[in-house]
């Protein structure tokens, strides 16, 4: 499909890219990019790649398709330094969480005729590194792309292609719709995570071991959820703020009401809120989400 690709940063999502594109042939070369040389050596000790850089600009040359996959603080820099070097035609496509993001920080620093496609591959794990990664990781699961309007359709058809060979289905959607839906779908339920796991371990009459020995279901993936890279997710945070805000606020208004019902001893109302909540489940279960 693509005759150079550039990977820019190798973690989790970029080295199943490199996977997958490997695994079918869809890559005449795989350039990758890393700020740590370490990485880089890892990468192609893996043989994720033909070619490694730490120059960015470098790693983007004559690629007709680039991939940005470093946290979302990160992108502005990158694309200021990779833009004068970015061939006509190339499509420049993300793999992040946060959208409007990408296209604020992003879009600006694109020469005429490169193509911006930001998009959200929704699979992963909590590990990172390109020796985490593997290549069935986006099979059945869900890859949301949020095209600019008048970005072109060739360019959009061609990411969505690349994605459904690796195994996701496609929907398209508005970056700001986009982030909304994440905020309370993805970054809440992490954000609650790092907080729970946090307020366990500061708890003062609770040690350690006990935590680590008594650990119930709940606990335990709660900690697997609060496992994921803390760089990746701090960006994620400071790049959707208005919504997290917003979905955070109705979490802590619905935890308030919760928090009465347990005070004053009313059984109907947990009864009827754990009821409906489990409706759900059994949602992402036919949906096949789990």
């Amino acid at each position: 499909m693509f005759e150079r690709v550039a990977l820019i940063g190798i973690g989790l999502i970029n080295s199943s890219i490199a996977r997958v594109m490997k695994r079918d042939g869809l890559a005449g070369e795989i350039v990758i990019y890393s700020r740590r040389q370490s990485t880089l050596e890892k990468a192609m000790e893996l043989g994720l790649a033909e070619r490694a850089e730490t120059d960015a600009a470098a790693a983007v040359k004559d690629a007709d398709l680039v991939i940005l996959g470093v946290p979302v603080g990160a992108n502005a820099a990158l694309a200021e330094a990779i833009g004068p070097s970015l061939m006509p035609g190339a499509i420049v496509t993300d793999v992040g969480s946060v959208k409007a993001a990408v296209i604020r920080d992003v879009a600006p620093h694109l020469p005429d005729g490169v193509h911006l496609v930001p998009g959200h591959p929704v699979a992963g794990t909590e590990h990172s590194g390109p020796e985490a990664g593997f290549a069935d990781v986006f099979q059945d699961h869900w890859c949301i792309l949020t095209p600019t309007e008048g970005c072109d359709p060739d360019a959009v058809e061609k990411i969505a292609e690349f994605w459904r060979r690796a195994g996701s289905t496609i929907d398209i959607m508005d970056a700001a719709h986009h982030d909304k839906v994440l905020a309370i779908t993805s970054h809440l339920p992490q954000l609650i995570a790092y907080n729970i796991v946090g307020t366990v371990l500061d708890i003062e009459h609770v040690t350690k071991r006990e935590v680590v020995k008594y650990a119930a279901g709940g606990f335990r993936d709660f900690t697997r959820i609060a496992a994921s890279d803390p760089e990746m997710w701090r960006d994620v945070f400071l790049n959707n703020q208005e919504a997290v805000l917003e979905m955070l606020g109705r979490f802590t208004e619905d935890l308030a009401v919760l928090q009465r019902a347990i005070r004053w001893g009313d059984d109907k109302a947990l009864e009827e809120l754990f009821t409906r909540t489990r409706g759900i489940r059994r949602d992402l279960i036919d949906a096949k989400q789990i």
